[in-house]
């Protein structure tokens, strides 16, 4: 319905926006009517943004119950369409924010696609969160045990994925409990992406040979 909403526009101002190299890629969660996720990028982000696509519908159902089952309420009561401007960078160096007004015009006022309710909007400063230590002993420790292994890429866009999500939850959160303080939404978040990272880890230990595999040769022994 969004999509089509997109494209019952004006062509005058569906071709102004391509012009510009304006892109919208959008992601849902498995096993949930909304939010639906809208990511707003140029097109020459259009990878970053399949990133985060990838997040929220692949990696979300991979991470333990626990972890969804932190955000399942402010899931439950957040606006039906989160919009991501999704940038490279931040002026102000900061990983994302919560916008008070959208900004994305499309979904600036309220549309029956939006349950006639309003849309919420962020920004994910895209390299801030690739070069973040969400959690800087774990990632350091757990990138050096994979340094030496044919698994390191994959480790890497794993981690990455995981940061891009707990990003847009902890912003989610944000907008559903505006009063809550920074500190408390900073620690789920970060809760969340340390428990959602150990576990790939060890699930990666259990379905892969210790002997074959060096990515996980000095395990147990650091």
């Amino acid at each position: 319905m969004v999509r089509g909403h997109l494209r019952a526009r004006p062509r005058a101002i569906r071709w102004r926006e391509w012009l510009r190299g304006r892109r919208h890629s959008f992601a849902l969660f498995p096993a949930r009517s909304r939010p639906l996720v809208v990511i707003a990028h140029s097109f020459r982000d259009a990878m970053r943004a399949s990133q985060l696509v990838q997040a929220v519908e692949e990696d979300w159902p991979r991470v333990p119950a626990s972890c969804r089952e932190a955000y399942e309420g402010i899931l439950d009561r957040a606006p039906g369409v989160l919009v991501v401007q999704l940038w490279r960078t931040n002026i102000c160096g900061c990983l994302g924010h919560r916008h008070v007004v959208v900004k994305e015009a499309p979904f600036a006022e309220p549309h029956d696609v939006m349950g006639g309710t309003p849309a919420g909007e962020m920004d994910i400063a895209y390299d801030r969160v690739e070069s973040w230590l969400a959690s800087p002993l774990m990632d350091t420790a757990l990138d050096t045990q994979f340094m030496a292994g044919s698994r390191l890429e994959e480790f890497r866009a794993q981690q990455l994925r995981l940061r891009l999500l707990s990003i847009l939850l902890h912003e989610a959160h944000h907008m559903v409990c505006a009063q809550e303080p920074e500190d408390s939404v900073r620690n789920r978040s970060v809760g969340f992406y340390r428990e959602a990272l150990a576990a790939y880890v060890e699930d990666s230990r259990a379905t892969m040979s210790l002997t074959i595999d060096r990515s996980f040769s000095r395990f147990g022994r650091d």
